[in-house]
Parts: structure tokens; C-alpha cells; sequence
């Protein structure tokens, strides 16, 4: 059940960036760009996890510091967004 739920997160995820990278297309807001890139490498964090956890699974190699680095990256993307870039 837990497997689900991560993909279901990553699909979400990514479903959000599709969402925002297209508002962005029509109005041309700074913010939406930013919220896009954070969603897009969150997205990429929630991948990492279904990688992690269901296919290497609990005994095969530790990717947590690289889940952890990306979605630091994502909240840093959008941060840089909401004070420097927006209008």
C-alpha cells in the first residue's frame, strides 16, 4: 500500500509542474516559473523515493541524502522565486 502512495505522490507532483509550467506559458508570471521548477525536483525527489524504497528496496544502497539534497534544492528554487524574481 505504501508503494501506491509514493508513486501516486510522484505523479502528483509532477502533474502539478505540468499544471504551473502551462499557466506560465499564458501569463508569463514569474512565481508560477518558480513554483513549475520547485514541483519539477520535487517531483524528481518523489521518484528517487519510489526507487529507494520499492525497487532497491530496505537492504540495497541508502538514497536519503539524495532525496533530502533534492527537495532542499526544490524549496530553494522557490524561495529564490518568491524573493527575488517576483513581481
Amino acid at each position: 500500500m505504501a508503494q501506491v502512495v509514493y508513486i501516486l505522490c510522484s505523479l502528483a507532483s509532477l502533474l502539478c509542474a505540468v499544471l504551473l509550467m502551462r499557466g506560465y506559458r499564458r501569463s508569463k508570471h514569474d512565481l508560477l516559473f518558480w513554483s513549475a521548477w520547485c514541483f519539477i525536483i520535487l517531483g524528481l525527489a518523489n521518484i528517487v523515493l519510489v526507487i529507494d524504497l520499492v525497487i532497491i528496496g530496505p537492504d540495497g544502497a541508502d538514497l536519503t541524502l539524495l532525496r533530502t539534497v533534492l527537495s532542499l534544492v526544490g524549496m530553494g528554487v522557490l524561495l529564490y522565486g518568491l524573493i527575488f524574481k517576483s513581481n
